[in-house]
């Protein structure tokens, strides 16, 4: 545990007055049932999820809603089979074969608008499929990594995995070929799927060159990839580094072999597993999150329609990147099991400037917007009269990945949804599979700052340090936990069951033989309160994770990035207030007696980062300084640097075993 704990996170925002959902919204929602927190009550737990398994269609309905045989191995719909792909594609042929699944968008205005229709993805989806088996020999329960950025090739290539049974783990496009390196070793995968470049920002990257450093540094760890798969972001013109004979293949010019292809989908047990995420942890190495088949795409099917109120006259966009949860959930499966028309965005909200997005929305008469507080504090230091510029009109906005900020909030919701648009602020997890605390948008009154309540079915508690529950209203933080399992909650850390149960359940368990579900809480790291009328306001975390723009990182692999550099002793990355980013590491660093810090040096440690990790994870300033604060027991005190970087109070330094170093510190960055 951080020392960061719960009782050290402020509580700075004053409770906000609620804003009522338009009326105009409510009428049409999905889900305006106000009896449905009771229908979803404990009492009709577990039962009460079978209408989001509904959702879906099965080759074989399950036998158990929920089996908790062996906790905290949640299995979900138990004795069903069905297929994630055959439910995102096939099923809406026979009425919907002809409307649009994804409206790509390149960057580069003058490029088309791609239209891509449910018959043209079963297409491309079996003929990938096709190659994947008969070219690479991918198979059920194989692992593939795919790392690409934002276009259409990438839920292809998910849908594809999942057709046949086998398990993708999606490495965000924007991380290093090293980040792709360390998740291939762990998944065991021999197969890499990418892109030879696309456009960020005005310009070209050449993408192929990570997957050579990738494939490079799994082999001396030991694990050889067979095959390389590589798209074309302009059919016809290859764009990468060199092609590796025997190991390197163009999808586009291999797939003409498996042209009209077609592959039954295959038929999964509900529990077996549909893909591995990397998460950052406390620790170095990042955790590979193994989420299920029917409970997870029961859930993200289910929160995308009752959430995000996602209908099939709607078009809705996600700026989000498919590399994290949000788009797996909220872009891929969430959107395509419900058939609903969604965009596929491939650059950044405010290139080339600050009216792109509005353009889009525009253009596509988009009605659903789901984005991060971050690019909406990028958004608006544009000003509040770009919005108005544009003739569209939302009738849901959503926010994720951090807590929004309560002026942040209002100007997305006067500015950017012209007032005419629920706001829903949801709160959840790359371990939760879909949103877990959020307003059901028609039910229950938005408030700036807080999150909301549990959604139904969801039953959070704010527990102290001992495990004792914090009153709502207390004004009190506390650590969030989850009083029941979900049908999208996480099933295990790939190949490290023990890790699981030790992060997520480990510290409010009071019995560890139990094989009652009410004594595993699920512990989700970040601290929060809960007002008097049970809204959940999030306050961060509690364990050493640095959530940048919305992307998690774990302090310790940032820092064993720097501890890679030879003239560094040791190293504390802490997470430090920005205004458009939320969070943005700073890295304080003690050298080597005898060693000199100079400029050249500052740049070799944050090279270091961004080979490891990636450019996303880029310090704001390196401090060089004489030693670390510690505890006399060794431990660094990254909450006194934190607080010296964000310019606060630093609170008693005479436990410390060198509290004469703080002072130091404080001068240097506080002259």
């Amino acid at each position: 545990m951080a020392e960061n704990v719960e009782r050290d996170i402020e509580v700075h925002w004053r409770e906000e007055d609620y804003y009522e959902p338009p009326e105009s919204f409510v009428k049409q929602a999905n889900l305006n049932d106000p009896h449905i927190y009771e229908k979803m009550s404990l009492d009709n737990f577990p039962d009460c999820f079978t209408g989001y398994a509904d959702l879906l269609d099965w080759f074989k309905p399950w036998d158990t809603v929920l089996d908790t045989s062996n906790p905290p191995f949640w299995r979900w719909f138990v004795g069903g089979r069905l297929n994630a792909s055959y439910n995102c594609v096939d099923r809406h042929l026979p009425q919907h074969a002809n409307k649009v699944a994804y409206y790509f968008v390149a960057e580069r205005e003058e490029d088309p608008i791609v239209a891509v229709s449910y018959q043209e993805l079963y297409a491309r989806v079996n003929e990938f499929a096709a190659l994947l088996r008969d070219y690479a020999g991918v198979k059920k329960g194989d692992r593939v990594t795919i790392h690409m950025p934002m276009v259409v090739e990438l839920p292809v290539a998910m849908l594809a995995c999942a057709r046949l049974g086998a398990i993708h783990s999606v490495v965000f496009g924007g991380f290093s070929g090293q980040a792709c390196a360390d998740r291939i070793v762990d998944s065991e995968s021999s197969v890499l799927v990418t892109i030879d470049g696309y456009y960020r920002n005005g310009k070209w990257l050449n993408h192929k060159e990570k997957a050579d450093i990738a494939v490079k540094q799994a082999e001396s760890q030991g694990q050889k990839v067979n095959h390389v798969l590589i798209f074309q972001r302009d059919p016809g013109h290859y764009g990468g580094s060199d092609l590796v004979e025997g190991r390197d293949v163009l999808v586009q010019e291999l797939e003409s072999k498996y042209r009209g292809a077609r592959v039954e989908p295959e038929s999964m047990p509900a529990e077996d597993p549909l893909f591995l995420m990397y998460t950052s942890g406390s620790t170095g190495k990042p955790k590979g999150i193994q989420h299920g088949t029917g409970g997870y795409l029961s859930y993200a099917a289910a929160t995308t329609k009752y959430v995000l109120d996602v209908k099939p006259e709607d078009v809705y966009w996600c700026m989000a990147d498919i590399g994290w949860i949000t788009g797996h959930s909220y872009i891929v499966y969430g959107p395509l099991a419900l058939g609903a028309t969604s965009v596929l965005y491939e650059g950044g909200p405010t290139y080339p400037d600050a009216g792109r997005a509005w353009r889009i929305a525009e253009r596509l008469n988009v009605n659903i917007f789901h984005t991060s507080p971050t690019a909406i504090r990028s958004l608006r230091q544009h000003g509040d009269d770009v919005p108005g510029r544009y003739n569209y009109h939302f009738k849901l906005m959503a926010t994720v990945g951090e807590p929004i900020e309560p002026d942040v909030w209002r100007w997305y919701y006067n500015v950017v949804g012209k007032r005419e648009a629920a706001v829903v602020d949801t709160w959840w997890q790359t371990e939760t599979g879909g949103h877990l605390c959020s307003t059901v948008p028609a039910l229950k009154a938005m408030k700036p700052g807080s999150a909301g309540p549990g959604l139904p079915g969801i039953h959070p508690v704010i527990l102290d340090e001992e495990g004792n529950e914090v009153t709502p209203g207390s004004g009190e933080g506390g650590s969030i936990c989850i009083r029941n399992p979900w049908p999208g909650i996480m099933q295990t850390i790939w190949k490290d069951p023990e890790r699981f149960v030790r992060t997520y359940y480990g510290k409010y368990n009071k019995n560890p033989q139990s094989k009652d579900w009410r004594d595993w809480p699920y512990m989700a790291g970040d601290g929060a309160m809960q007002s008097q009328d049970g809204y959940i306001r999030i306050l961060g975390r509690i364990d050493d994770v640095i959530n940048v723009a919305g992307h998690r990182m774990g302090t310790k692999e940032l820092e064993s990035a720097v501890l890679q550099v030879p003239e560094v002793a040791e190293a504390a990355v802490v997470a430090a207030h920005d205004d458009i980013k939320g969070s943005i590491p700073e890295i304080y660093v003690s050298l080597h007696p005898g060693v000199e810090a100079d400029d050249a040096l500052n740049q070799k440690i944050v090279d270091a980062i961004v080979h490891d990790i990636g450019p996303i994870a880029r310090p704001r300033k390196v401090w060089i300084v004489p030693d670390l604060p510690k505890t006399r027991s060794g431990k660094i005190m990254r909450r006194i640097l934190a607080s010296i970087s964000d310019n606060r109070e630093i609170g008693d330094v005479t436990t410390l075993s060198n509290p004469e170093v703080v002072e130091t510190i404080h001068k240097l960055v506080r002259p």
